[in-house]
């Protein structure tokens, strides 16, 4: 704040009462040249050779009351930040992208939802598995029931943080979802597809706006998914996947373009995959009033008969404390990797314990 000149001489008076040396007419006069306010107040100050005490030289002085207010106000304000977060921002608070948010290396978090359906039904079984590559067609019907158990569980983790400076955190993730028919006696209640899916990503923070979003996170990872059987039903695959994320308040959006990272012909188990598990993903999520609707669309990014894709919903719904109803909708191709090349309609009914927000 600018100091008015017209108040020193009153200061002055008042150190003067206090037993401050007064100044000489030269000295004085020294200090009133100078046009610069905060100078000529250093210059009476020294002139004056005042010192500040310091808050404990004071008798009587209320420092230790001064720092515990002082040590109220940080905490509480650290609380409060604490508390409120990133603002709601999802993918700021996931992929820890402020400093609010680090937890260090080698903390688990949750990655994708985490869930389980006790009733899975789908409109059409896929009885006898195919792939377009050489003897990996199921030679018999499984006798498969349309109703079965699905549930899901994933969890990343930060493995080196700030590769660059003070960006770029390298991200190891891995999600397995299993099909289970529970409900089949006659058949001894198999797993009827286990899919398993590790990968490795490289993010970054990101600061720009688009149609209102803000741009949050860039990262490029590599990714492997299979389901570990043997022929004629294994099934798997390699990619690239880059990504960009999207946030405003309680929505997220997550575009992830992908590259099949090719194979012999020998060692293809399904070599026409991207035509029905597409190239490309988009996940749109919002929360509100502790509902979490999510829409999750794939296509294969080509046209006439090999224009395919498919669509998933969700909706968790508050139950108690962290335990959420959840149902799902999916149709198209690719529900698990099994079908991959199988259409169908499924919808599922169940808990999840971790969503995307």
């Amino acid at each position: 704040m600018p100091i008015n000149p017209d108040k020193l001489f009153p200061l002055l008076a008042l150190a003067i009462a206090a037993g401050v040396p007064s100044l000489s007419s030269a000295q004085e006069a020294g200090c009133q040249s100078i046009s610069i306010n905060t100078e000529r107040l250093a210059c009476y100050d020294k002139a004056a050779r005042r010192i500040s005490p310091t808050p404990s030289a004071v008798k009587g002085d209320n420092s230790s009351e001064d720092n515990g207010l002082k040590n109220k106000l940080v905490t509480e304000t650290s609380d409060e930040i604490k508390r409120q977060g990133s603002n709601g921002l999802v993918l700021t608070d996931s992929w820890e992208l402020n400093a609010e948010s680090k937890r260090g290396v080698f903390v688990l978090r949750t990655y994708k939802p985490i869930y389980i359906m006790p009733l899975s039904f789908t409109n059409k079984v896929n009885q006898s598995p195919s792939s377009s590559a050489p003897g990996h067609t199921g030679v018999s019907p499984s006798h498969l029931d349309a109703a079965e158990a699905k549930f899901q569980f994933s969890v990343k983790t930060k493995a080196v943080e700030n590769l660059f400076g003070d960006n770029g955190d390298l991200w190891l993730g891995y999600t397995q979802a299993s099909r289970w028919q529970v409900y089949n006696k006659e058949g001894s209640r198999p797993f009827r597809e286990t899919n398993y899916e590790p990968e490795a990503m490289l993010v970054f923070r990101t600061n720009y706006e688009f149609l209102g979003f803000k741009g949050s996170m860039a990262s490029i990872g590599v990714n492997h998914q299979s389901n570990g059987r043997a022929l004629p039903l294994s099934r798997n695959w390699n990619r690239v996947i880059a990504q960009v994320g999207f946030e405003r308040n309680d929505w997220m959006v997550t575009l992830r373009p992908w590259w099949r990272m090719p194979e012999s012909d020998s060692s293809d188990d399904n070599p026409d995959i991207e035509n029905y598990l597409g190239r490309g993903e988009i996940t749109v999520a919002r929360k509100w009033n502790g509902n979490v609707f999510s829409l999750q669309a794939r296509h294969s990014l080509r046209g006439g008969e090999n224009s395919r894709g498919s669509a998933q919903m969700a909706w968790s719904f508050p139950i108690a404390g962290d335990l959420k109803g959840y149902v799902q909708l999916f149709s198209g191709y690719g529900e698990s990797l099994i079908d991959y090349n199988h259409r169908q309609t499924v919808i599922g009914l169940g808990f999840s314990v971790a969503d995307w927000f």
